[in-house]
């Protein structure tokens, strides 16, 4: 079972998912000990394994660099759910072995330390706290493919 992180907000971006001044590394533990922090100065603290992040529209947007998904990796953040992705972040996401979920009006659906479960492969989240069942289009097959491999180039040499 996975908590909610809940941010209403619009246009979070890769700064804020990962500082510009950490981006001299790519080493996930690392990078994980700054996720948010410019957002949320006590997200590392509070984020368990699993837990995910809801956010607003246009989520990811700035930069296009990789750094903020292997953050959110690094942190062991289970899924990013919210109403768009910057299309850029979105197939970092993808590609680097991480699932978004897009979800009209997220942050309004679940709140705050919600507790969810998410079934990616069928689109739904169960918000226990809420006792409710939510939809949402799940990612393509080949897509889920490349996230249950671990990103692309771990599914591109699994198929070779």
């Amino acid at each position: 079972m996975a908590k909610a992180h809940v941010y209403k907000r619009d246009h979070i971006n890769t700064d804020e998912i990962i500082p510009a001044r950490y981006l001299n590394t790519d080493d996930t533990a690392e990078l994980a000990k700054h996720c948010m922090e410019d957002l949320d100065i006590g997200f590392v603290k509070k984020c368990k394994p699993g837990d995910v992040i809801v956010g607003g529209v246009d989520f990811g947007c700035g930069s296009s660099r990789e750094h903020a998904v292997w953050a959110l990796q690094g942190a062991k953040v289970g899924a990013v759910i919210a109403d768009t992705f910057a299309r850029i972040f979105y197939r970092n996401c993808i590609n680097c072995g991480f699932y978004p979920i897009e979800l009209e009006n997220a942050a309004e659906k679940i709140n705050d330390g919600d507790e969810v479960e998410i079934d990616y492969e069928n689109g739904t989240i169960d918000n226990k706290t809420q006792g409710k069942e939510i939809a949402f289009k799940p990612l393509p097959d080949f897509a889920i493919q490349i996230v249950k491999d671990g990103g692309l180039l771990e599914n591109i040499q699994k198929r070779r």
